[in-house]
């Protein structure tokens, strides 16, 4: 049996996460993205800082190979203490 999906795999994935700005963050998110994609390319991630600088969004942007593997990074996202928010 296989899950529905609107997506055909492979294919290139954008996941925006958001927390406060430090390195916590950023290497929780990177360590989380690495796990499920070991080949991630480095310019894969682009960061963002918010207008106070309080904030970073950082967009990984990958080649995600399965349902399965989408749905593991955000349970993995969204259990991260740093992560406030991903889409």
């Amino acid at each position: 049996m296989t899950e529905e999906t609107l997506f055909e795999f492979p294919c290139q994935f954008p996941i925006k996460v958001m927390g406060k700005t430090g390195d916590e963050f950023e290497l929780a998110v990177l360590e989380i993205f690495r796990r499920h994609v070991p080949d991630l390319a480095d310019d894969a991630i682009k960061q963002r800082p918010s207008s106070k600088g309080n904030y970073l969004s950082i967009t990984v942007t990958f080649n995600a190979t399965s349902k399965v593997q989408l749905d593991a990074i955000y349970m993995d996202l969204s259990a991260c203490e740093h992560v406030a928010m991903s889409l």
